[in-house]
């Protein structure tokens, strides 16, 4: 399993430094963290693994910071269990996608 942190200490060191730009540092964190979420998943997958991401968090935090001693400034994102793929996923359904994509010319 991997688990995806943010350093919350980084980012208010961030909004300090900048601070015309404050409030767009947790939210350019949470971009960071999903491009390498993506990214990694993607090196799984091309490895012949499978994965899927999963949000466990608070109700883990205190027991996975113990485990590993991790920071108070460690916030959990994410985890992503991974391994040989079993069987496929099952079907999903989404909404149309005219319904949840805009497009402007």
């Amino acid at each position: 399993t991997v688990l995806y942190f943010e350093d919350t200490s980084v980012v208010k060191k961030l909004q300090e430094a900048f601070p015309s730009y404050k409030d767009n540092f947790p939210t350019w964190s949470q971009h960071t963290s999903a491009m390498h979420q993506f990214a990694i998943w993607t090196m799984l997958e091309d490895m012949g693994l499978g994965a899927s991401l999963q949000h466990y968090n608070p109700l883990i935090d205190d027991e996975v910071r113990r485990t590993w001693n991790l920071p108070d400034d460690w916030m959990m994102i994410a985890q992503m269990p991974f391994g040989t793929p079993t069987g496929e996923p099952g079907e999903k359904e989404f909404e149309d996608l005219s319904k949840r994509i805009k497009i402007f010319l």
